[in-house]
């Protein structure tokens, strides 16, 4: 005879079983996927602007923290005429802009404020006469401290014949060395764009690009300082020689910096734990198609591997290791609407929460080039250059847009 307490313990267990069974025939979650979100009590607030001034790119310029805990943040203005589109157009800067001047801006309280009204003109020209020399007069120089400062950029930036030369300040920005040029060390060419990282043992990297003979295959690469700091030398290749899957390839039929590139502006941060990210950009087209990839180093630079792509669209982007070991990648955004944007992840940047939408009241595609930080602890700032669609001033036809000015927005995550 059978008990109807058997019969119900048989009940449950078929029940169990069938639950588990069902449960395991679940697949895995692999990712979530959350829609773009408006920032957390953003803040906006214009650094520099001036109605016949084309302001920009303050990614590449230079970005400082000196040992007293300032700001320095340094862009590119061009006296420009706002009425034709053509007078700002990329391609057209060089020839048609006049008074040509990098300015620096300095904030002392973790970049919640900028004297944008008394800038600093063309700060690189302290100190020296504008020539080029040798560092080794400066040795040795201490990276670790926080007072000197190094500055890498060049002549043609991102051509083929590019060139590259470094300076030097060891007194937190007010006097620098002459320009002293890199070797090429076998390459082609050499691009900088004020990106470098100091070991914990000493030794500065600066991360460049070498742009191809045709122009057409860019190359992220490091260079190393030798002992006593005045000198560098070539370390490693970020990437590959070329893009495998030619994702950023095409027939193009226009200027290099229109064009596609795959892998350029390598810019680098330390973890707690010694591995080194490095943000590249990739992009079919600069006005809205480019996004932003992570590369990873365990053995201080020496070799690289791909980690993540970060998001769909959206490049250069700047990232920041919160205190708290979030990391945070903030990138202008060039398609509709056009504005800054930031992501979060909370592995180590292997994956990447949805999209954060700081702003998204952009005039057209020629916004973006943040500089990110952390303000305090679950607050992050970001210096960009931006064009409102609200600006007074509208250009019609073209660019479109409003007056390219510098603009910071804190935000928290």
């Amino acid at each position: 005879m059978i008990q109807r307490r058997n019969v119900l313990i048989s009940g449950l267990v078929g029940g169990a079983l069938a639950t588990t069974s069902a449960a395991a025939r679940k697949p895995a979650l692999i990712r979530e996927y959350k829609a773009p979100r408006p920032a957390k009590d953003v803040d906006h607030s214009v650094v520099y602007r001036r109605e016949d001034e084309f302001c920009s790119w303050p990614y590449t310029m230079g970005f400082w923290e000196t040992g007293d805990g300032d700001f320095l943040q340094s862009f590119l203005s061009l006296t420009v005429v706002y009425n034709d589109p053509d007078n700002i157009n990329h391609d057209n800067l060089a020839s048609r802009a006049t008074d040509r001047r990098m300015i620096t801006v300095r904030s002392k309280d973790r970049g919640r404020t900028w004297n944008g009204d008394e800038p600093i003109i063309n700060m690189l020209d302290r100190g020296n006469d504008g020539g080029t020399g040798s560092l080794e007069g400066l040795g040795p120089v201490d990276y670790l401290d926080k007072n000197v400062l190094i500055s890498n950029f060049g002549q043609n930036f991102g051509k083929p014949d590019a060139r590259t030369y470094v300076q030097i300040s060891k007194n937190s920005g007010e006097t620098w060395s002459p320009k002293s040029f890199l070797p090429l060390d076998g390459l082609s060419s050499l691009t900088g764009l004020n990106s470098s990282l100091v070991r914990p043992d000493g030794r500065c990297l600066l991360f460049l690009f070498e742009s191809a003979e045709d122009g057409w295959n860019r190359r992220p690469l490091v260079y190393g300082s030798l002992d006593g700091g005045t000198e560098f030398r070539f370390m490693s290749f970020i990437t590959a020689q070329h893009d495998p899957k030619a994702q950023a390839s095409g027939d193009w039929k226009t200027s290099h910096a229109f064009g596609g590139h795959r892998w350029f502006y390598p810019r680098a941060s330390m973890l707690p734990n010694g591995r080194i990210l490095c943000t590249l950009r990739s992009q079919r087209d600069p006005r809205g198609t480019m996004w932003t990839e992570v590369y990873k180093s365990d053995d201080g630079g020496r070799t690289w591997g791909f980690l993540s792509r970060v998001n769909d669209w959206g490049a250069p982007g700047s990232l920041v290791v919160m205190e708290d070991g979030r990391l945070v990648i903030v990138y202008g955004y060039r398609l509709p609407p056009f504005g800054i944007r930031a992501v979060v992840s909370e592995d180590g940047g292997k994956t990447w929460g949805g999209e954060i939408i700081i702003r998204d009241d952009g005039g057209s595609w020629d916004v973006g080039y943040p500089n990110a930080f952390e303000v305090e602890p679950g607050k992050i700032g970001a210096i960009y250059y931006f064009n409102s669609k609200d600006d007074p001033m509208q250009v019609v036809g073209g660019s479109k847009g409003g007056v390219r000015h510098i603009a910071r927005s804190i935000f928290k995550v």
